[in-house]
């Protein structure tokens, strides 16, 4: 019996499929969610997701957020997500470039601001952990 993944951010639905296996990266590591998983709501950390469809693995990049297992549907609700075919590592390195910059220059930035950034550097690094281990 498959899986159903939706991968949903802000902006759009990144990733709808009928799938095998998905590892997604928690605030308390990673988890394995195979067909017949009993129902959980957790936190996602940002980090890489893994997902096994017709044998073949995938690989995206996800912000942090909350992921649900409900039956066999799995909801994953981040921030932000990407597949790793859509990564562009110069777009992907200047942005973290830029936040690691703002972020050593916080004196004048509200929590809210220092955070958001935080969050721009750990997908970031996440796209860029995706992208090279493909390499």
């Amino acid at each position: 019996m498959p899986l159903t993944l939706e991968i949903v951010t802000p902006e759009a639905r990144v990733y709808s499929d009928t799938i095998e296996t998905v590892v997604i990266p928690t605030v308390d590591g990673e988890i394995g969610i195979l067909p017949g998983h009993i129902p959980l709501l957790t936190q996602i950390a940002a980090g890489e997701l893994r997902v096994t469809k017709a044998g073949r693995m995938e690989h995206l990049a996800v912000g942090n957020g909350f992921a649900e297992v409900h039956g066999d549907k799995v909801s994953v609700l981040a921030e932000s997500a990407i597949t790793e075919e859509k990564i562009d590592l110069t777009a992907v390195e200047e942005a973290r470039k830029r936040a690691e910059q703002a972020l050593k220059e916080k004196f004048d930035l509200d929590p809210g601001e220092v955070e958001r950034l935080e969050g721009v550097v750990r997908f970031a690094i996440a796209q860029l952990s995706v992208k090279s281990r493909r390499r």
